[in-house]
């Protein structure tokens, strides 16, 4: 009982931080804005005027908080076509699964919780991930290749491994954080798309000596950019230990850490889904492998991994 406690507490602990982290994440948004309006804010000495960088910021704020709410709405509400959009999966039939039924049923009555959606998509990839944000959207969905590949004991320590993602409040905050790292990085994009257009059609501009529109776009990008990197660490901080927490509370819940651990080391490279090319979404999975990504994400490797070493998983299983 007392081990029960201290994983309880340690999640506890967990989730206090992770709030920290979630208030981080529009407290950057106010201080990228900030930065924005207070470097273009200068008297006509040309040195800053704080009065005046506090007007401005106070004239846009309104506007911000409009535009990054609708944004805000619009991605947390429609969440889970986008993943099956992104994932390819789709409900994961009853009559012809009830072994994946049962065992998910089992483990929902062993610890009190309402049965998630269970979905799967047709690869031989060995993979799976919890999603949702409330009881009517909170979804499992398998691989073919993870439900063929396991045995029974296997597919419950995986299957527990995600719910306790949804009991944890995981899925959540996970989802949250995707949404606020997905603004600094769609502002990025389009900063810099600008910012490229204005080099190539610009030359007249620059000619007459009206240039200040590219000087903006490039502030905007710099400060949009340390934002976009800062957002990432934060989101990574949230998502790694996540990872153990859902481990420890999966032997728990089955009894059985040693069958978790077999079937982790079985996904050990058999884990990247080709297919699914948003790195958002590679994030959800059990396992997402250093690398496996195509963009940004998978050059900066280990450094910028979402998951632990499953090495260190299975051995920190093996010793539970």
């Amino acid at each position: 009982m007392s081990e029960y406690v201290g994983l309880q507490e340690q999640i506890n602990k967990n989730n206090r931080r992770s709030l920290f982290l979630l208030a981080m994440f529009p407290a950057l948004i106010l201080g990228a804005f900030y930065a924005v309006v207070a470097i273009g804010s200068q008297n006509p000495e040309g040195s800053f005027d704080a009065a005046l960088a506090l007007e401005r910021f106070t004239e846009g704020l309104p506007l911000v908080v409009i535009v990054v709410g609708i944004w805000f709405l619009i991605a947390y509400f429609s969440h889970s076509s986008m993943i099956n959009l992104a994932t390819g999966a789709h409900s994961l039939d009853r009559k012809e699964h009830m072994r994946v039924y049962n065992l998910t049923e089992n483990l929902c009555m062993s610890v009190g919780m309402n049965m998630p959606k269970l979905q799967i998509i047709e690869t031989d990839a060995l993979n799976a991930f919890a999603s949702g944000i409330s009881e009517k959207t909170y979804t499992v969905t398998l691989t073919r290749g993870i439900i063929n590949a396991l045995n029974d004991q296997e597919l419950e320590g995986v299957i527990a491994h995600e719910l306790m993602h949804i009991r944890n409040r995981d899925v959540r905050l996970l989802i949250v954080s995707i949404i606020f790292v997905g603004i600094f990085s769609f502002i990025v994009q389009v900063a810099f798309r600008s910012l490229i257009y204005g080099a190539i059609s610009g030359g007249n501009r620059r000619k007459n000596g009206k240039d200040n529109g590219a000087a903006a776009i490039v502030i905007v990008l710099i400060v949009s950019l340390v934002a976009y990197l800062l957002s990432l660490l934060f989101k990574f901080a949230l998502s790694r230990k996540r990872e153990y927490m859902a481990d420890a509370g999966a032997a728990q819940m089955t009894k059985n850490p040693l069958a978790l651990a077999s079937a982790l080391r079985k996904i050990s490279g058999n884990a990247e889904l080709e297919s699914v090319k948003s790195e958002d979404v590679q994030e959800m999975f059990i396992e997402n492998p250093p690398g496996s990504s195509a963009g940004f994400m998978g050059q900066m490797g280990a450094l910028f991994s979402t998951h632990p070493p499953i090495e260190k998983r299975i051995e920190i299983l093996e010793q539970f």
